[in-house]
């Protein structure tokens, strides 16, 4: 399936958020994935899959996650100042201005005519935790989240009693966990956490622990699996034709 891409401005209640739309060239409505990113934002990896995702006929919107702290079009480096720059936004951003900006994509996708108005959220890193974020709203069918880092550790900033991990019960749609089991940024008792969590709440889930690192996704760096991440589109591909 051919795709096209544009940019678009779409007000929030933090100001003007760039996100990018992938899309397919032929006519018709399609449903939305939100895809969010790392702290890096919008990478040469994060384009590709979205542009992967919108080929299996998907409208794909990819926001800059941290917009408030950037100016317009900004994509870090993967290297020491782009991780220090983004981790200090991750820790800046609090989790309801990304949850405003969620509302304001859904909003825009209800005034697309390409879009047929299921939506769902894929992420990897941070972006697999604002994933889990969008997936507390209500219209948010079915999420898939990578490697979603800070649920366990409760470290974004968030007022008392919206955080990620205590909201767990909210999520009304399906949702799917893939871990690293060798990923040192959720270690074995932190997915023992989450689990036990997700048990509790009776939730739609599934739960993936996989032999990878983290950021097996990414297709640049020793730490990529082409193999597993294949696999992965496969499955998030499979749950959004079901779901959405």
């Amino acid at each position: 399936m051919i795709i096209q891409h544009q940019s678009h401005d779409i007000a929030t209640a933090t100001g003007m958020m760039r996100t990018s739309v992938y899309r397919p060239q032929a006519g018709g409505q399609f449903p939305t994935i939100i895809f969010y990113s790392e702290i890096f934002q919008q990478t040469a990896p994060i384009a590709r899959s979205a542009a992967l995702l919108a080929g299996h006929g998907f409208v794909v919107l990819v926001p800059e996650v941290f917009h408030e702290l950037n100016p317009p079009g900004t994509v870090l480096e993967y290297d020491d100042s782009g991780k220090d720059k983004g981790n200090a936004d991750k820790w800046t951003k609090p989790l309801e201005s990304h949850d405003s900006d969620t509302c304001a994509m859904l909003e825009f996708v209800k005034k697309q005519p390409y879009c047929i108005g299921t939506i769902g959220a894929m992420g990897v890193c941070i972006g697999g935790h604002l994933a889990y974020r969008a997936a507390l709203n209500p219209e948010i069918k079915a999420t898939f989240c990578l490697y979603a880092t800070d649920i366990h550790s409760d470290t974004l900033p968030a007022k008392v009693g919206n955080n990620s991990f205590e909201r767990m019960a909210d999520i009304q749609g399906e949702i799917h966990f893939i871990w690293g089991k060798q990923d040192p940024h959720v270690p074995k008792e932190g997915r023992a956490k989450l689990y036990q969590q997700v048990v509790a709440t009776g939730i739609n889930y599934q739960w993936q622990e996989v032999n990878a690192q983290h950021a097996f996704m990414r297709d640049e760096g020793e730490r990529y699996d082409p193999a597993l991440a294949i696999a992965m589109y496969q499955q998030a591909v499979a749950l959004f034709n079901r779901a959405l």
